[in-house]
């Protein structure tokens, strides 16, 4: 495990913490697809800096790329050794984005970029359910294929999938 993808169903669906755990057990640099993305104020970054990012973070020799952004994703995945996919019901992520909110309301996540406080969105609500069920279809193909192709690949349904991953 040097090579480390962390995707998800969905925000809120705990790539971020589980990231973390994974990369203090392993002793690998954690880096979050967030932080890459945004810019201070909420400014996005263009395609081609994001992909630049990318590129830069997946030739080291080890690493853990928390986050989904499909833009991105192949290469990723083409680099990374394993893959852990994360999936949990839909009230479960809708549930842990509004905990998110409420907890750092105003103020910056760890993980995001300076000047990013986070905010509450109705859109960014509608868009977690209205991507959910088609997104664990492609993500439970995206298992399969990686499967196919030799990667490790592990899923985490529930805490004790999670566990099991930080005992092994």
């Amino acid at each position: 495990m040097k090579k480390v993808l962390v995707i998800g169903v969905s925000s809120g669906v705990g790539k971020t913490t589980l990231a973390k755990q994974v990369g203090e057990k392993w002793n690998l640099p954690v880096y979050h697809l967030d932080a890459l993305y945004w810019k201070r104020g909420w400014k996005e970054a263009s395609e081609e800096e994001f992909q630049c990012k990318m590129k830069e973070i997946v030739i080291q020799e080890k690493w853990i790329i928390e986050g989904n952004y499909t833009s991105t994703l192949p290469l990723r995945l083409k680099e990374a050794d394993t893959i852990i996919y994360i999936e949990r019901p839909l009230w479960m992520c809708l549930y842990r984005v509004l905990k998110r909110t409420l907890q750092y309301k105003g103020t910056t996540r760890p993980e995001m970029t300076a000047g990013c406080p986070e905010r509450f969105s109705w859109s960014f609500l509608r868009f977690i359910v209205s991507t959910y069920h088609n997104r664990r279809k492609e993500f439970r193909q995206l298992v399969l294929k990686c499967r196919a192709q030799g990667k490790d690949v592990r899923v985490c349904r529930n805490k004790e999938d999670e566990e099991r991953l930080l005992k092994n």
